[in-house]
């Protein structure tokens, strides 16, 4: 007992120091930078990654031959790090995919910076800059939940939650612009959270965060266009408070004091936003954005079911790969997750419900609750509104992550202050076990963390890796692996297939596999050639089959058209088509 109190004392007093939080904070930025670095070029590479190294390098995909088999290092074509200008960077971006370039224009001043002499390297240098940027998100959160709740213990907790969160770390080690979409988040939310402080002050906001929140809006939606989405529902919350103080407030016949800088803000916020919008008007017809638009109806409960498992990814993740792990694993985990899940909603529940009435920043907290909420009501209108389900990628959450950390934060911190004697809580926690809940909470968010880490969550884009084992382990033979092409996406699928076996076979394969691309041009151009039914891609694999030596192993990976290759001496070496993340593939066998 007496050990306990001096601990608790010795502990007491070193939180009092200057340096204490400085260095909690470290501690939680030194935990983020292992975990983002750990096991960095081994996780599997995926289709947009190939993009993004791609389009920074300056290359194009149209180098890559079609409707021909081709050899690995022919596909890896565009992977050739010979650096152009940046102009002609962005002119590729612009020609072939669908994103804005502030991201990309940033990797390629990154790449300059590596003598990049193998693709490892050249994969490693390009995840690097998403990694440092999602380590610079740890402080921001520090910076963020301060500014809304004035509180160090909601500021440490947030730094912490945002350096452990398996959803945070997934982002980190990828080779996208998600880490720097978030920054953007987390900077503008800041501005945000200050304006809400002068309104509730009735002060006018200052000229300089005017156009600081301006250049910060207009630099995130260069990132990423749903950046948009987290600007429309500020605009929402800002709106609702005004209405609210219009009806409640003695001020309310009064001119508008201290908003006609907020409608400025907008306003250049807008101008800035509609550079875009001749690129927008071209996303929603491209084969690249396609697959987001989907049958409301098809499958009705499934995004909200992808919401509550996106949700759930941000604070823990236990392994739970059916491809990785037996079932019995996997059941078992699933099920701690699901009761950890029951347990943590009532957990912060409560607390939340106490710092409400408690905590001077109950407005702030108000506020940023109507933002999430808004946010995930606006998801699931886009879904069953429109047919545009952002539901089907976890990546796009990252558009009210960084405030859901920030609210599950100001919530848990009752428990803190409650096991360390700041404030009285309505249910206290027995002081036997001090701050035992929070340190459940960091425990299962560390254990997500190494799961992400480990590769064995659900957060998986594409699974090329479980493809090219498959095809190692069970081809004795030659292999030709043939897939049907209508724009980069296709391309990046092979190459990620291809990056898998060169490092399954290390040098050693007892043949290079061919690959072919057989471009689909139905729909996809007026001209003659497009119409000559020689030019079908189901004719094309059977046309490079012929030429081929036997025997001869055919993977047909995610190939949308008829395999005529049967009356070749080919067949298939499966029941029924596989699947896994990403892919959808078939083995033949000719003789």
């Amino acid at each position: 007992m007496t050990n306990q109190f001096m601990n608790l004392l010795s502990l007491k007093t070193f939180s009092q120091s200057r340096y204490f939080h400085p260095m909690l904070l470290l501690a939680s930025i030194a935990v983020g930078i292992v975990l983002r670095f750990s096991r960095l070029e081994a996780k599997p590479i995926w289709t947009d990654e190939f993009a993004t190294i791609v389009f920074s390098l300056g290359n194009t995909f149209h180098s890559v031959p079609l409707d021909r088999s081709i050899a690995p290092d022919v596909l890896f074509q565009p992977l050739q790090p010979q650096l152009k200008d940046i102009g002609d960077a962005i002119e590729r971006l612009f020609n072939e995919s669908t994103h804005p370039p502030l991201y990309f224009a940033i990797a390629h001043l990154w790449l300059k910076l590596f003598a990049i002499q193998s693709k490892m390297v050249l994969l490693w240098a390009s995840r690097t800059l998403s990694v440092l940027f999602g380590v610079a998100t740890i402080p921001a959160m520090y910076g963020f939940a301060w500014l809304a709740f004035r509180s160090r213990v909601v500021a440490q907790l947030a730094a912490a939650m945002m350096a452990i969160s398996p959803y945070s770390i997934f982002l980190a080690q990828e080779a996208r612009h998600y880490t720097l979409a978030t920054l953007f988040i987390v900077a503008s939310l800041s501005f945000f959270v200050v304006t809400i402080n002068y309104i509730e002050k009735r002060s006018p906001l200052p000229a300089w965060v005017g156009f600081s929140w301006v250049a910060v809006n207009s630099l995130g939606i260069a990132t990423h266009y749903f950046f948009t989405l987290s600007l429309v529902i500020q605009g929402l919350v800002l709106s609702v408070i005004w209405i609210k103080n219009k009806i409640n407030s003695p001020l309310a016949n009064a001119p508008l004091i201290y908003w006609w800088r907020i409608v400025a803000v907008a306003l250049g916020t807008l101008a800035g936003g509609l550079v875009w919008l001749p690129v927008w008007q071209n996303i929603h017809g491209s084969e690249l954005t396609r697959w987001v638009y989907q049958d409301p109806l098809r499958n009705f409960l499934l995004p909200a079911i992808r919401l509550c498992l996106w949700a759930n990814s941000m604070l823990s993740m236990l392994p739970v790969d059916i491809f990785s792990l037996p079932l019995w694993v996997v059941i078992v985990f699933g099920n701690i997750m699901i009761i950890y899940l029951i347990w943590i909603v009532r957990f912060s529940w409560r607390g939340w419900r106490w710092q409400i009435k408690q905590s001077n920043s109950s407005f702030t907290a108000k506020s940023l609750g109507g933002y999430v909420v808004s946010m995930l009501g606006l998801i699931l209108v886009l879904n069953y509104g429109l047919g545009t389900d952002l539901t089907l990628a976890p990546r796009f959450q990252y558009i009210y992550f960084p405030v859901a950390i920030a609210l599950f934060s100001y919530s848990i911190s009752a428990y803190w202050m409650t096991a360390t004697g700041q404030r009285e809580f309505e249910d206290k926690i027995p002081l036997t076990q001090p701050l035992s809940p929070v340190m459940i909470v960091l425990l299962m968010g560390l254990m997500g963390g190494i799961t992400i880490v480990g590769n064995f969550g659900y957060l998986q884009h594409e699974r090329c890796d479980i493809v090219a084992k498959s095809i190692h382990n069970e081809s004795q033979m030659p292999v030709l692996i043939a897939s049907t092409h209508k724009h980069h996406g296709n391309t990046g699928r092979m190459m990620g297939i291809a990056w898998e076996l060169n490092r399954l076979n290390q040098g050693t394969y007892h043949s290079s596999p061919l690959f072919l691309l057989a471009h689909n041009y139905q729909g996809l151009c007026k001209e003659a050639v497009c119409n000559d039914p020689n030019n079908d891609p189901g004719i094309t694999l059977s046309e490079t089959v012929a030429k081929l030596p036997r025997p001869l192993d055919v993977w047909v990976v995610n190939f949308h058209a008829p395999i005529l290759i049967e009356n070749q001496n080919c067949t298939s070496a499966d029941a029924r088509w596989r699947k896994v993340e990403g892919y959808r593939f078939r083995r033949y066998e000719c003789r």
